[in-house]
């Protein structure tokens, strides 16, 4: 399994063949290596419903006749868009034939703001992934606070990589992710949602430098990891 990291939010996750992207905010993301047009999608996996998540997951699905995967209300918004949209919710989890996916609780709000309309959609409860293949499990936070549940996700789950926000404001900021990485207790963390916009400006590094719990990595646009 290859997991690469592509600003912000956007993680990629190849296996068995199969391009699978979480959150792939490309369009108008000033520090990602990709450009939506040319980026191969077959299953796109959503944390929640803000525009820096879903992004271009609509024109991607369309054009690659991708399987796009959100917590219900989500979904349902997609479908109507005319996607091919997989509904779940959080503590629920379902095999694919690419892998299997369960979904977390994040504590956060999750709408989809159309500006032209000046109105915003709610899109359920947001949420955090675990990605199992290949014997790997992926656990990706989405947005969220600490909470204290996320002992319970390193008691149950063998978590080999992690990515957790750090930018502060809208979700954890590094000191919260310590803590949470400390819980979760992946093998490797990786810090996400920060620097993408001047109010979540972070020192990744120096938060990498302090996890003592598994080992802190940073990963530049384009970086991948081999589990």
């Amino acid at each position: 399994m290859k997991v690469s990291y592509h600003g912000h939010s956007v993680v990629k996750i190849e296996t068995n063949g199969t391009n699978i992207f979480i959150d792939p905010f490309i369009t108008g993301n000033g520090i990602t290596d990709l450009e939506a047009e040319n980026t191969r999608a077959d299953v796109i996996l959503l944390t929640h419903g803000h525009n820096d998540h879903v992004g271009d997951t609509v024109e991607m699905a369309k054009k690659n006749d991708a399987l796009v995967v959100a917590p219900f209300e989500l979904a349902t918004y997609l479908g109507w868009q005319g996607v091919n949209a997989h509904p779940m919710h959080i503590g629920g989890a379902h095999e694919f034939g690419f892998g299997k996916v369960k979904l977390t609780q994040a504590f956060h709000g999750s709408a989809y703001t159309e500006e032209e309309n000046q109105k915003i959609v709610y899109t359920g409860m947001p949420a955090g992934i675990l990605f199992t293949a290949e014997g790997k499990t992926v656990y990706h936070a989405g947005d969220t606070g600490l909470f204290s549940d996320m002992k319970l996700l390193g008691e149950f789950h063998d978590i080999d990589l992690a990515f957790l926000p750090i930018g502060d404001n809208f979700t954890m900021g590094p000191e919260d992710a310590l803590i949470a990485a400390e819980w979760i207790g992946a093998k490797k963390v990786v810090p996400v949602h920060y620097n993408t916009f001047p109010v979540i400006e972070q020192n990744a590094l120096a938060f990498a430098e302090k996890v003592k719990t598994g080992e802190g990595i940073v990963l530049n646009a384009g970086d991948e990891l081999e589990l």
